[in-house]
């Protein structure tokens, strides 16, 4: 290999290597998320449902259902705006709270608000078996995880 060579090599890797995670631009690229998903854990009923990409959006809902009754719920809306994507989270119909997107890859998104008491970061990937997982992340270590099969 030439110096030039060598050099213009060595540009490429740290120029990719500065460029930091991809982060999709349109959300269709999150249409792996669409779908009814459900999954049990501990007598807790989980389920989540996304809508298919349109009109620059992704529409969801989430419920917990444990001995029969509706413990949790929330509205979610994934939305293209002009400064990126951004998931809006209603808990329990509150007003909604962004995270703007900063990671995402074929089946893995992630999206953060480093201003919000809890959670701070949401992470949502399909994983080798097929499951939806998404994850809530703090401070000082704080998580929840949920995990869910397609709904047939």
């Amino acid at each position: 290999m030439t110096n030039a060579a060598a050099v213009l090599l060595t540009a490429g890797l740290a120029l990719a290597a500065s460029a930091g995670p991809q982060v999709a631009r349109d959300v269709s690229a999150l249409a792996w998320m669409a779908g009814h998903w459900r999954g049990v854990d501990g007598g807790m009923e989980m389920e989540e449902l996304w809508t298919a990409p349109a009109g620059g959006t992704l529409l969801g809902v989430h419920r917990d259902v444990k001995g029969g009754r509706t413990v949790s719920w929330e509205y979610l809306r994934i939305e293209q705006t002009p400064d990126g994507i951004v998931y809006q989270a209603s808990p329990m119909g509150r007003a909604p709270t962004p995270f703007r997107l900063v990671e995402s890859g074929e089946r893995r998104a992630v999206f953060a608000n480093p201003q919000h008491d809890f959670p701070k970061r949401i992470l949502y990937w399909i994983a080798a078996d097929g499951a939806l997982h998404a994850r809530v992340e703090g401070e000082a270590g704080k998580a929840l995880e949920w995990r869910w099969g397609r709904a047939e």
